[in-house]
């Protein structure tokens, strides 16, 4: 796998995880009864992005990891997905 594929992987992988682990853990103002004058009650109380973008990178170097183990390690690579897959094709002959 060339490396700036595999940081253009890496970089796309990290911003979907981002967005996955971003509700977790998230405590809002209407949470805490604490709601500060001129915002919404569903606003975030307090700090939680660092948590976020940690989370975000563990969980991208896990799948990144399993990426390169089937690409490098057993030689996988998306002309394999084809034999993977199941044949979806309908059967026009076949009268159910």
């Amino acid at each position: 796998m060339n490396w700036v594929l595999f940081a253009a992987l890496f970089f796309v992988t990290w911003w979907l995880a981002l967005f996955v682990v971003l509700p977790f853990s998230l405590r809002t103002q209407d949470d805490d009864q604490d709601v500060t004058l001129g915002t919404v009650s569903s606003a975030p109380r307090g700090p939680h992005m660092l948590r976020a973008f940690i989370r975000a990178t563990i969980i991208t170097v896990i799948v990144m990891g399993i990426l390169y183990g089937l690409t490098m390690g057993l030689g996988f690579g998306f002309d394999d997905i084809m034999r993977i897959m199941p044949d979806f094709t309908p059967n026009v002959g076949h009268q159910g």
